[in-house]
């Protein structure tokens, strides 16, 4: 993406018009208009979208999982984080659901007392979806999907 300058004022538009094509407003559209999104591509740390990162469905109702979708990051919604650009990052509606059903299952665990072993087994017993790469959850997983 093209960085908006005086030179380049229109820069971040095609992101922002892609965004509104697509269905999506609020945000991350506002984000795209000030250069704040680096492309249309899933930016969560594992894109499970057979089309790749910079595919996305037309929003609809109900979304389809490959629509896109806001997510609270750094600080989850679960945690109070907010619908602002310095908390918001683009993605999948599947990837979000994914990584979001990961860390409430790890954090109900943990704050069960399970240890991390406990909790890699407990989700390879519900054979719970794994990060890419990885062949069955590990205490290392855990830890890596849980503070990521």
């Amino acid at each position: 993406m093209t960085e908006r300058t005086a030179d380049n004022p229109d820069a971040g538009h095609s992101e922002a018009e892609g965004l509104i094509a697509l269905g999506v407003r609020g945000v991350l559209v506002q984000m795209a208009e000030r250069s704040q999104l680096i492309g249309l591509r899933c930016e969560m740390p594992q894109c499970y979208c057979p089309k790749g990162r910079a595919y996305f469905d037309l929003r609809s109702n109900p979304m389809t999982d490959w629509a896109p979708n806001p997510d609270h990051y750094p600080v989850p919604k679960w945690a109070g984080g907010q619908l602002q650009p310095d908390n918001v990052r683009l993605a999948h509606v599947l990837c979000n659901r994914t990584e979001y059903g990961w860390r409430t299952s790890i954090k109900s665990m943990l704050a069960k007392g399970m240890s991390l072993d406990q909790t890699a087994d407990t989700l390879n017993r519900r054979k719970v979806r794994r990060p890419h790469g990885q062949v069955t959850w590990t205490a290392e997983g855990v830890r890596k999907v849980f503070v990521s």
